[in-house]
């Protein structure tokens, strides 16, 4: 309101002034046109209409930055050459504000509020293209680490080798992602994606000396038995003399009775085993079984041969 009256009292003045020099000298003098133009809210008037032009643009190009959301964000899909996109919609934006510049005669006020407008729109833009970017980087390094982890278990190569081929894998796709004229990056993502191959790298490493170690140890141990194993029989050759390569078992069922004879032969030894076992089958087979005395129902024998 300060601002009105002042600016009030000097139009006063001047219009005095105006008139006197008119009657002095015979011409009227016309304030300047910048003057003027503040008079009449040039600034404020350029400023909204490129506003609203800014406005109109960035709703058109929202719609196709919602497309590209659904798919990176819903969907959870990489969009191929996603950067090529983001510039496209970024580039038709501003060729479409571009045609609301200021004429040179607007002067340096339309100028001054069509490049700021112009900022505005290019940070409106660039703003949710980027979450999308970052959000597309995720995508491309967990693609990057399974491709890794297939590639380190499923082949001989070394896991260095893998972890070159993931890194080329996800370096090609952030390239094709990140827009030309920008300052998007993708190191970050990078080095987060290197930082966990390595540590897999270690624990795979670790796990594996592991495996060796028990395979070593269990080696070990089996020839500590065989050793064993080996004496004992030195032992037995000392006492007992040379065995023998013949195994022998037989085992019969008294008829009518419980009693079970059980009778082997086995390195040079015989040993004679008397023992009670209830038949469970007995009824089943009648009162005499199946034959009278030694037969092959009720007579089992065994032999084995080492040589």
């Amino acid at each position: 309101m300060r601002n009105c009256i002042i600016s009030l009292t000097a139009i006063s003045s001047l219009s005095g002034a105006a008139a006197w020099t008119g009657r002095s000298h015979g011409a009227v003098a016309s304030p300047p046109p910048s003057f003027v133009l503040s008079i009449r809210g040039g600034a404020n008037e350029y400023e909204t209409k490129f506003e609203g032009v800014k406005c109109s643009v960035i709703e058109k190009a929202s719609k196709k930055i919602e497309e590209a959301r659904r798919k990176i964000v819903d969907e959870g899909s990489a969009i191929p050459d996603f950067g090529s996109k983001a510039d496209e919609i970024c580039n038709a934006a501003i060729e479409e504000y571009a045609k609301s510049a200021p004429l040179e005669s607007e002067g340096s006020s339309a100028s001054s509020a069509y490049a700021r407008k112009l900022a505005e729109l290019e940070s409106s833009l660039d703003a949710p293209l980027q979450v999308l970017y970052l959000r597309q980087l995720a995508l491309l390094r967990e693609s990057a680490l399974a491709s890794y982890k297939s590639a380190s278990k499923a082949s001989d190569a070394s896991d260095y080798e893998a972890m070159l081929a993931a890194d080329a894998q996800f370096l090609r796709g952030a390239e094709s992602a990140s827009r030309k004229s920008s300052d998007w990056t993708y190191d970050a993502e990078r080095s987060a994606l290197q930082s966990v191959m390595s540590d897999f790298a270690s624990t795979s490493k670790k796990l594996a000396e592991t495996q060796v170690q028990g395979s070593q140890q269990q080696s070990t141990a089996m020839q500590f038995l065989q050793h064993q194993q080996q004496m004992i029989q030195q032992l037995q050759m000392q006492l007992y003399g040379q065995s023998s390569p013949w195994n022998m078992a037989m085992a019969y069922r008294i008829p009518d009775t419980n009693f079970n004879l059980q009778g082997s032969y086995q390195q040079g030894r015989a040993n004679l085993q008397l023992s009670c076992v209830p038949d469970e089958y007995a009824p089943m087979l009648g009162p005499n079984g199946f034959t009278n005395g030694v037969g092959p129902g009720n007579l089992g024998l065994s032999l084995n041969l080492s040589i």
